[in-house]
Parts: C-alpha cells; structure tokens; sequence
C-alpha cells in the first residue's frame, strides 16, 4: 500500500508548488508560474501540504489551476492521500526558476503513473496565435494534425509527449488529422485561433473514453501582475477551437485505431 500511494504522490507531488511567499523556506526573490493538471485517469484524490500548510485538498482527474505564484527557491512537500494527514508518503524539497512558466501534469494508468513537466513559452507576437498539443491518452495510437493539403503542424504526437508551441498568424485554419501516411481521419475546416492566446490541447483518459481538455493562456505581457498563491485557483478558460482540435485529435485516435485493424484483417 506505501508503495502504491508512494508511485502515485511522485507523479502530483508538483501540485505543490502552488505555495505563496508564506510557504516558502528558502527563496531568492522573485517569482515563478507554475500551472497542474491531475491527467491520471484511475489516480486517486491528493492532499499537497508546502511547508507544513495545505495548498492543494481533493485533487482528482481532470483538475487543473490557473498559472500561480511560487517564489523562487526551494519548497519542502508532502503528499498524502486525501484526508489522511497522519503519514505522508513522500517528502521532497522542490526547487523553482525565477520568471519560468510550467506545466506539470499528472499522466498515465496507475501501475505506470509518471510526471510529464514542460516549461511554457508565453511570448507571443503581436497578432499571432500559439498552439501545442499533449498526448495524454496512455493506450491511444500517434496521429498527425497538419493543414488540409499541405504540412503538419504536429507530426507523430504519441504517449506522454507534449509538442512545442507552434506560432501562427491568428485567424481560421482549415485543418486536418490523419495517419502519419497521410490518409485523414477527421476534417477540422474552419478552425479559429484567437491572437494573444496560447493553446495547450491535451487528449486525455483511456481510448475507450477518450476526452479533450483544453487549457489556455494569455501572453506573459498580459498576465497580471498579481497572481493567485495558493489553492487550486480558478480554471483556465477553455477555448471552442481549442476543444474542436483536441476533440478530433480523441476522434481521429481511435479511428487510427479501426482503420490500422481494417486494414491488418484484409
């Protein structure tokens, strides 16, 4: 049982460094932005305490915070299973960058459970757009996105990778999934990508239910000079676009994965 709440605090035990400046031990001046997302479909619920003080309560699939403050420096966590704050079965000192954006995400079936960290890039030029994807899916296949008759944007996105962002003029899209040989599964025509935001598109859960979850950030210019510090803050807002590409992505998986069967048994 230690072993197991063990595997599973190791891959959320970032959750914690969603601390404000009264939690930390050791700090540098200055600030970094981290942002979670609780993406293990059979994890169970979490407890984050930072230094003695809880920040994060209940956390369960699917949830994830807005970008919050962390000032630099070193962060002393533990991690219990929810409502259980008589053992903690991990305790780490964990370190951030001055000025550094993240994502960390909790990925992958329980037996297998990793912790899937990028840092994210915010500048954005003026009228332009950011896109990424995530593959989140542990038993989804890889699938391209690209322009309808022309190149990809994303190329061979698989199980637990998160693709750079990738910057376009904002405006409408006529995009596609398809198999890496190129045969589309899914016509994503008409899809909008609103300046000044970056998109990170993230499939997640098993195949068999396959969901999109979409989070979204205005350019670093543009964040505001306070940010939330502890808790689980507010949602990010979830994008239409967003949602239609990550959707078809979801789709076009587990079409991939008829269309391979198909055409193994002709």
């Amino acid at each position: 049982m230690k072993k197991l709440f063990s595997s599973i605090a190791a891959a959320i035990m970032v959750m914690a460094m969603m601390g404000g400046a009264a939690l930390a031990d050791n700090h540098e001046g200055g600030e970094g932005w981290v942002r979670v997302i609780h993406a293990s479909p059979d994890a169970p619920a979490v407890d984050v305490y930072v230094n003695g003080d809880a920040v994060v309560e209940g956390a369960e699939f699917k949830a994830f915070t807005d970008y919050l403050a962390l000032p630099a420096g070193d962060h002393e966590v533990e991690i219990f299973p929810a409502g259980d704050t008589e053992t903690a079965v991990i305790s780490e000192t964990l370190t951030v960058e001055e000025g550094m954006y993240y994502t960390a995400a909790a990925v992958g079936t329980l037996d297998s459970i990793e912790l899937n960290v990028t840092q994210d890039d915010l500048t954005i030029g003026e009228g332009m757009t950011k896109v990424r994807a995530g593959h989140f899916s542990p038993d989804a296949p890889a699938v391209d996105v690209g322009l309808i008759d022309g190149d990809a944007v994303f190329s061979g996105a698989e199980f637990p990778g998160v693709t750079d962002f990738v910057e376009l003029e904002a405006g409408t899209y006529d995009l596609e999934v398809r198999t890496p040989e190129g045969d589309q599964v899914l016509d994503l025509s008409g899809t909008a990508l609103e300046a000044g935001t970056a998109y990170s598109v993230y499939a997640v859960n098993t195949l068999d239910s396959i969901e999109p979850l979409v989070v979204t950030a205005a350019a670093a210019e543009s964040m505001p000079s306070e940010m939330p510090e502890t808790g689980m803050g507010g949602a990010a807002n979830q994008s239409n676009a967003g949602m239609m590409a990550v959707a078809a992505m979801a789709a076009g998986a587990a079409l991939l994965v008829v269309f391979r069967k198909r055409v193994f048994q002709s």
